[in-house]
């Protein structure tokens, strides 16, 4: 669940799923497989192979250097509190559909943030630290430039959990959930492509309507964004549109973004050109991961989201030195990591 992006359009139907002529279809050409993981976060037991997440893919779209901070070397990033309010925001979802129907309201909506929260510091220890009843919340960026809808700089536990009910408040504006049956939620799907490259990620929510349309939703506690972010997000829906063709054949009828801060809708209809199309810049995009992770050869791409970047004591545009290469991660054979969203 990370997130980003659009010019939104006008409310949301509450219509269970889209509607209309038959969805695009065509037979998947290599195998795949969809598998909900409720212990998420734990590996399956399979042999190590290729794989691609869209995050990580949109980590070295953005930066290389961040790629491998991230995946190679791994080194820790301490949650902000907008990662957190997004994590949790994402679970009060996830939970409200558990509910019967008629009590997915936005009373009980707000009723599952404390329990939710409290649920997510036990489980995760770097989010049992973040806040205390009465500790401030970690640096915000800059003024005027903290994503929309962050509670302010020094806000304690309370306020920051407030903020995440506004931010439900504004989901049940755009959606009216007592009318809606997700065939999936928060769900692994992985596909292959190329013979060998996994590609495989975390879906929000997969509606299906009886006519066997899909739509898939995305939930992003941010503000809508300028344009020029709006790629970031459509490129990490069509990354599972192209893994739900691979799996079903049908191209889905529609990807949606449901901005929360905002209550604005971004929708954008895919079709089985644009997806191969996608599908080979993918498998562009994994050679050039091969090629840096043989050679270690990952360069920093300075941009405007350097300023929010947690390594900037390893990056050289910042007067710092990344750590040795780990020498497995040269050796023959060897497959680039990649890592899960």
């Amino acid at each position: 669940m990370v997130r980003d992006p659009s010019q939104p359009t006008g409310a949301e139907p509450t219509s269970p799923a889209p509607t209309g002529a038959e969805p695009t279809s065509a037979e998947p050409t290599s195998p795949a497989s969809t598998s909900a993981d409720p212990a998420r976060g734990q590996a399956a037991e399979r042999p190590r192979r290729p794989s691609l997440s869209p995050s990580r893919a949109a980590d070295f779209k953005t930066c290389p250097l961040l790629f491998r901070f991230r995946t190679i070397d791994r080194l820790p990033e301490q949650p902000t509190a907008d990662q957190a309010r997004g994590t949790l925001v994402h679970a009060v979802l996830e939970r409200l559909f558990d509910l019967p129907a008629a009590d997915r309201t936005p009373e009980r909506a707000a009723e599952l943030v404390a329990p939710e929260w409290e649920r997510l510091r036990a489980a995760n220890a770097e989010l049992a630290g973040l806040f205390s009843p009465d500790a401030a919340a970690p640096a915000m960026p800059p003024a005027g430039e903290a994503p929309a809808g962050a509670p302010p700089k020094g806000a304690t536990a309370a306020e920051f959990l407030a903020s995440a009910t506004d931010l439900l408040a504004g989901y049940f504006t755009m959606e009216d959930p007592r009318r809606l049956e997700p065939a999936e939620r928060e769900t692994l799907i992985e596909a292959t492509i190329g013979d060998e490259l996994l590609i495989r990620g975390y879906v929000d929510r997969l509606d299906i309507s009886p006519a066997g349309d899909m739509r898939v939703v995305d939930y992003k506690t941010g503000g809508a964004p300028r344009e020029a972010f709006e790629a970031r997000a459509l490129f990490q829906l069509k990354f599972y549109a192209l893994v739900l063709w691979r799996i079903h054949g049908v191209v889905p009828r529609v990807l949606r973004l449901l901005y929360l801060r905002d209550a604005e809708v971004c929708d954008y209809t895919p079709d089985l050109d644009e997806l191969l199309r996608f599908e080979r810049t993918l498998l562009a995009l994994w050679q050039a991961i091969e090629r840096a992770t043989q050679t270690g050869d990952f360069r920093p791409k300075p941009s405007r989201l350097c300023g929010w970047c947690a390594h900037q004591a390893h990056c050289p545009e910042f007067g710092g030195s990344p750590p040795p290469y780990p020498a497995i991660a040269l050796a023959p054979g060897v497959p680039a990591p990649a890592g899960e969203d």
